[in-house]
């Protein structure tokens, strides 16, 4: 795309999933508000794809924020008047840009701001293994009782990584911090990656399982990765064990998981994703008490929503010139 966009203030734009309601407060919206007729702010997810069509029929432009709301096909061809989508993130597998590729519909996205998953991933095995939530519940409830959990201390411990890409072997580094063994495996890993990223490899998924204290899972989802984590291995780990998952709720089989924890056959779970975001207010999830739960939050900081917005307001006016940057090629 070359040609200018037309200009005249008929643009309507929406911004979706705007949570905190950080969207406009993060970066200057102003160039874009002279250029556009109008800016709606959504705080809100609409998963059924009737109400969404019909919420976003109006708008030529959106701005998504990552994969709360999904644009598949049966959505896009719906949209007659979409002409441009910006997205946070470097890749949003909510979107079908495929498809949007060929309606015309240039797909553009964002770098990141800082290391908020990695300082995320850290906040949620810290908070499991120290019983912090735990603790300032008691606290604040009035328990007479000052101390009543013994935390997991890390030194000499396994982390299991499930995924060794870069996240994973920053969250590696840190482990070697706290005294730990640290090892890896995916369907993909070798021993030469896993020398690349210093640490040893499991022979299999269910070595990995079998040895690790902390298991922090750092894979994309796909058809063959979905669900890699069943019943059956969940059940491989130890009692004592720990799972982190910020990666996709969808890699463990959420109903093994609520029934593990339910049963204690481990010690607990450290969750920022799931199946269906936001979770539903009556999901078992919510009152596992071996449960730290956040919600899919471990992108967000000041940081990365400034990078995020800002690159937003300028993939918007570059669209708007009609020469749109950041296009995702896949």
């Amino acid at each position: 795309m070359s040609s200018a966009i037309d200009n005249t203030k008929t643009h309507r734009i929406a911004i979706l999933d705007d949570y905190q309601g950080v969207a406009l407060k993060s970066a200057d919206w102003t160039p874009v508000e002279a250029r556009v007729s109008s800016i709606h702010v959504f705080r809100d997810t609409i998963h059924d794809q009737d109400a969404l069509v019909k919420r976003l029929e109006p708008f030529d432009i959106i701005c998504a924020m990552r994969e709360r709301t999904k644009f598949p096909k049966e959505v896009l061809e719906r949209l007659p008047n979409l002409k441009f989508i910006a997205t946070t993130g470097q890749r949003n597998l909510g979107i079908d840009s495929c498809f949007a590729r060929t309606r015309g519909i240039p797909v553009s996205g964002t770098g990141n701001g800082g290391s908020p998953v990695l300082e995320h991933i850290w906040a949620l095995i810290l908070s499991l293994v120290r019983q912090i939530p735990a603790e300032d519940a008691h606290i604040k409830w009035g328990n007479p009782q000052w101390q009543t959990a013994v935390p997991l201390g890390l030194s000499g411990r396994t982390l299991g990584l499930l995924g060794v890409g870069k996240l994973g072997s920053q969250v590696a580094t840190i482990a070697k911090a706290f005294g730990m063994r640290v090892v890896g495996w995916s369907p993909n890993f070798t021993k030469e990656r896993a020398e690349e990223a210093g640490v040893e490899c499991a022979e299999s998924k269910a070595a990995l399982l079998e040895q690790s204290d902390v298991l922090s899972v750092h894979l994309v989802l796909s058809p063959s990765t979905r669900h890699i984590l069943k019943l059956e291995d969940l059940l491989l780990l130890k009692p004592t064990s720990y799972l982190i998952n910020t990666s996709r709720g969808p890699l463990v089989d959420e109903e093994a998981l609520v029934k593990v924890l339910k049963e204690g056959r481990i010690a607990g779970a450290g969750l920022d994703v799931y199946d269906v975001e936001p979770l539903p207010l009556d999901h078992p999830l919510r009152s596992a008490k071996n449960a730290v739960l956040t919600p899919h939050s471990a992108y967000a900081s000041d940081q990365n929503y400034q990078v995020f917005y800002k690159q937003t307001v300028e993939n918007v006016l570059a669209f708007l010139d009609g020469k749109p940057v950041r296009v995702y090629s896949s």
